[in-house]
């Protein structure tokens, strides 16, 4: 578990989109060697128009946070409004659009920091509900972790993606007190 101390959480700017690019390659990357390929493929976000259009706006945008230990940038979030292909929620929220890490720090408390980020921001704002969706894997394996990091599963999804197999995605919320 990484030392609360050493794990600095920043809002991200424009000039972070290839910092961001940089993690969504080195997770895909990670996935891939595992031959997880059902999640993000196995082709680099940063070479995707689609991925890199995306980055670009995350980080134009007001809703992206950097972690960093050491000064290097270990994990990213991004919270605003919940995509459309989730089902809407019946009160406000605030919802993380993305959270990767680098898989480099895994086992450090990189992800749960974040997502308690994420919860302070969701009470700052004075929103009681924090939402998340996963990939739902056979497994379960991202759905486990943000169990564990307090949000419970509720609508599970399919995503159709032309070209590739539907993609099976979990809503998970936390309550924010």
């Amino acid at each position: 578990m990484t030392d609360q101390s050493s794990l600095t959480i920043r809002p991200g700017g424009p000039g972070d989109a290839p910092t961001l690019l940089r993690l969504l390659d080195s997770a895909t990357a990670w996935l891939a060697e595992r031959g997880r390929t059902d999640q993000w493929g196995a082709e680099p976000a940063s070479i995707d128009p689609r991925r890199i259009a995306q980055a670009d706006a995350w980080a134009a945008g007001d809703g992206l946070y950097l972690a960093e230990i050491d000064a290097t940038a270990v994990g990213a979030l991004v919270v605003g409004a919940a995509t459309d292909y989730v089902p809407p929620a019946t009160e406000p929220e605030l919802y993380v659009n993305l959270l990767v890490t680098d898989r480099a720090y895994a086992g450090r408390g990189v992800g749960a920091g974040m997502l308690a980020y994420a919860a302070e921001r969701a009470r700052e704002r004075g929103v009681g509900l924090l939402r998340v969706d996963c990939f739902r894997s056979p497994d379960r394996a991202l759905v486990r972790f943000y169990e564990s990091c307090g949000f419970t599963a509720t609508e599970t999804f399919i995503v159709e993606r032309t070209g590739r197999k539907p993609w099976t995605g979990q809503v998970l919320e936390r309550r924010i007190g």
